[in-house]
C-alpha cells in the first residue's frame, strides 16, 4: 500500500506550493485559531495537550533536557509542556514557520515565564530546523505534524536532530471506526466546515481539516514510516476513541 508522501492543499502542484499554501492558511486564520479549535473540540483539545506532555514527564522534569515543540502553533501545547518543567530549566524551544500564529503563541509563553519555566519562539520550518545533528533531548508536535509537505522528510529531520536515547512525540488526529467513526465523520466533514467558515469567515482552513485527516496515514503506515527513517519503540496510544492519538518513539541508542 502505498504511504501518503505528506500535506496536498487544494492547488499546489509540488512540495514547496504546498508548504507555501499551508503557511499563508494558518497566518489568515491565526486570529481565531484558538477560539475555532476550543469551539469545534468542544475542548476536549484542551485535555489532549495535558495528556501528550504528561507522557514525558520524566524527559520534561530533567532541566538539563533540550526539548523542542515543532509546528508549536499558537503554543497550547509549549504551555503544557511548561507546566512540567521544573524552576531554572532550560527553556523550551517553540518552533512554527507560521510567523502570525508563533506571535501569538509567544503571548502565552510569557505567562508560564511567572512560574520559573519558559519557552524561546523560533520562527522555522520543521523539514530545515536551524539547529545542531543529535542536540535534542525531546522532539514534540501537536496537530502540524499533517500538514508537512513531506511526511518522511519531516521524521527525517526530527530524527537527524534527537540525541541518541532522544524521543519523539507526535499528537495527531486518526478516523475511528465503527459507530463512533460515522458519527465522526459526518460532524468532520459536514459540521465543522461550516461552523468553521462562520467563525473563521474563510471556507478554504476548515475545508483543508478534514480532507488532510482523510489523506494522512493511519497509524499502522506511519509507524511504518517511524522505523523506515530509524525510529524504535514506536507505538501509538488512541485519545478519545481514536479521534486523536500520541505517537511515540526514540532514536537508538549507540551501542
Amino acid at each position: 500500500m502505498m504511504i501518503a508522501s505528506g500535506s496536498k492543499p487544494t492547488g499546489a502542484q509540488d512540495e514547496s506550493r504546498a508548504a507555501e499554501a499551508v503557511q499563508q492558511m494558518f497566518n489568515a486564520i491565526a486570529s481565531r485559531y484558538d477560539l475555532l479549535n476550543h469551539v469545534l473540540s468542544a475542548n476536549i483539545d484542551r485535555l489532549w495537550w495535558r495528556r501528550a506532555a504528561s507522557a514525558f514527564r520524566t524527559t520534561l522534569a530533567d532541566p538539563n533536557a533540550a526539548i523542542l515543540d515543532i509546528c508549536c502553533g499558537t503554543g497550547d501545547l509549549t504551555t503544557a509542556l511548561l507546566k512540567h518543567r521544573p524552576d531554572g530549566a532550560r527553556p523550551i524551544l517553540a518552533a512554527d514557520f507560521a510567523h502570525a500564529m508563533l506571535s501569538r503563541g509567544v503571548r502565552k509563553f510569557g505567562q508560564e515565564r511567572r512560574n520559573g519555566s519558559h519557552a524561546i519562539a523560533l520562527e522555522a520550518d520543521a523539514l530545515h530546523l536551524p539547529l545542531r545533528s543529535q542536540s535534542l533531548d525531546l522532539v514534540i508536535t501537536s496537530f502540524g505534524f499533517r500538514n508537512l509537505a513531506n511526511y518522511e522528510a519531516g521524521l527525517r529531520e526530527f530524527h537527524r536532530v534527537s540525541k541518541p536515547s532522544g524521543r519523539l512525540g507526535i499528537l495527531e488526529f486518526s478516523q475511528p471506526g465503527g459507530a463512533i467513526g460515522k458519527a465522526y465523520g459526518f460532524y468532520f466533514h459536514r459540521v465543522l466546515p461550516v461552523i468553521g467558515r462562520l467563525i473563521c469567515g474563510k471556507n478554504g482552513p476548515y475545508s483543508y481539516l478534514p480532507s488532510s485527516v482523510g489523506a494522512f496515514p493511519p497509524p499502522r503506515e506511519l509507524m511504518e514510516m517511524m522505523r523506515g527513517v530509524g525510529y524504535a519503540e514506536c507505538s501509538w496510544k488512541p485519545y478519545t476513541f481514536g479521534i486523536a492519538g500520541l505517537y511515540t518513539a526514540v532514536r537508538p541508542p549507540v551501542v
